[in-house]
């Protein structure tokens, strides 16, 4: 099992363990893994984002400390919490992730997924100049999301 697989589970069995919320201090954890600060810090920002239900808080200095909390939200908050992690511009391979994730969970539908597939792509984008084809796919999303949310 890979080094980060294994942080993500100790981290997720904090987080079974403690009502969903889990308090790190990242060096002693590194240490207690056997592995670089820098792979907590990148566990973290891959695995336990907003987009996959979770709330993360640091606080620097000597008595520092990260706190994951896994959010239980309707799918309506969900889908809005999206829209609004999205900001203004959007490349097609992070779009691809989030509508693939989005349908995995059963946010979206597989229909409406394949929509914002096609609606996001590149091939239907590429009448645009390559520069705004990024402010193009995340204002577009962001309005079929929220149509999403309108319909639930």
């Amino acid at each position: 099992m890979r080094m980060s697989d294994q942080v993500a589970r100790y981290i997720l069995e904090v987080l079974d363990s403690r009502d969903g919320t889990a308090e790190i201090r990242r060096n002693e954890l590194a240490d207690q893994m056997g592995c670089v600060p820098s792979q907590i810090n990148y566990v973290i920002t891959s695995r336990f984002t907003p987009e996959q239900g979770y709330i993360v808080e640091s606080r620097r200095g000597g008595g520092g400390y990260i706190r994951i909390t896994r959010v239980r939200v309707s799918g309506t908050t969900a889908l809005m919490h999206v829209v609004n992690s999205i900001g203004d511009e959007l490349d097609g391979n992070s779009a691809r992730a989030l509508i693939v994730s989005l349908a995995e969970r059963g946010a979206v539908s597989e229909s409406a997924a394949g929509i914002m597939l096609a609606a996001c792509g590149d091939n239907a984008l590429r009448v645009l100049p390559a520069e705004y084809r990024d402010l193009a796919r995340a204002a577009i999303l962001k309005q079929m999301l929220i149509r999403c949310t309108v319909s639930q």
